[in-house]
């Protein structure tokens, strides 16, 4: 069932943080939570643990009412919050030992995680000795501990170097074969890599919920397109659905097309009747970034 929320209002005094939020995450699901600073990322994931209560609106875990069944909640979720707090002091298996105690899990849970999340060559080190990205495996141990289905992570890949990005980036993947994973981060590529679908929020209000190859597949089309002489704008805009003809050097054009429609035929069509030579052709594609940029700027 995963974590479903419905019409989440919430102020901080007068400010107000979110504003009638609601989305779902289905089980087996990776969503990409994105959004500049201050857009409301943090206070909905504080939301959802049960942190912090919103002004209006419900959130739910599995069905269970993060408002009226916290305990619920919170053995069904495991938590990574972006600064990842660890008893640095304490060795791998000492501090996953001490969380199992306290979530009430079996011994042998542990061995399971550590092995599941690649710690077995660290599992005897103090936390203070691992590096960066041993470190994130260690706080994503410690939110599977108690067998969660669903898996809150704020900004689980901050501050790695790209072999850690990585190696946390396929353990993600493997864990969300089984689970629900919501997570937060200002790294479009690893959207790219994790997620089919991405929540974008902006200013407290959520302003796209989409799969990701239905967000890249927009109705807009940009074709890169090089003559072999001079072409003037004004002729450009006979091509049918043009939004935007720029030249952008020398014989190279840039047209911005509103359809689905494949428009290339038309320009060679166009290139044919003009008796102009077409010496290159391509569409060019809007990465995450900027289709952020687009959705979140101003």
């Amino acid at each position: 069932m995963g974590i479903e929320v419905k019409n989440i209002t919430k102020y901080y005094g007068d400010q107000q943080a979110l504003n009638d939020v609601s989305f779902s995450v289905g089980k087996g699901e990776i969503v990409g939570f994105l959004g500049p600073n201050g857009a409301g990322k943090s206070t909905m994931m504080k939301i959802l643990t049960g942190y912090i209560t919103p002004n209006k609106g419900e959130a739910f875990i599995n069905g269970n009412s993060v408002k009226d069944e916290i305990k619920k909640v919170q053995q069904e979720i495991g938590y990574l919050p972006e600064h990842n707090p660890l008893y640095l002091e304490m060795y791998v298996r000492e501090y996953l030992n001490f969380l199992a105690r306290i979530h009430r899990v079996p011994q042998k849970r542990i061995a399971e995680v550590i092995q599941l999340t690649g710690l077995t060559p660290e599992a005897n080190k103090k936390i203070e000795q691992l590096s960066k990205g041993y470190r994130q495996r260690v706080g994503i141990a410690a939110a599977l501990l108690h067998d969660p289905k669903v898996l809150i992570l704020d900004e689980p890949t901050t501050g790695l170097d790209p072999n850690q990005l990585v190696e946390i980036r396929n353990l993600i993947k493997k864990v969300g074969e089984e689970k629900t994973i919501f997570l937060s981060t200002h790294i479009m590529q690893e959207v790219e890599a994790l997620c089919e679908r991405v929540v974008i929020i902006n200013k407290g209000c959520i302003v796209t919920d989409k799969k990701l190859a239905d967000l890249k597949g927009s109705e807009e089309q940009i074709l890169r397109v090089e003559f072999d002489y001079r072409v003037e704008t004004v002729a450009l805009q006979r091509l049918e659905h043009l939004l935007e003809a720029v030249n952008v050097g020398g014989f190279l054009y840039e047209l911005s097309f509103s359809t689905t429609t494949d428009m290339r035929s038309a320009v060679f069509d166009f290139a044919h009747d003009n008796g102009l030579k077409i010496l290159q052709l391509h569409q060019k594609h809007e990465n995450l970034e900027e289709l952020f940029r687009k959705l979140t700027v101003g």
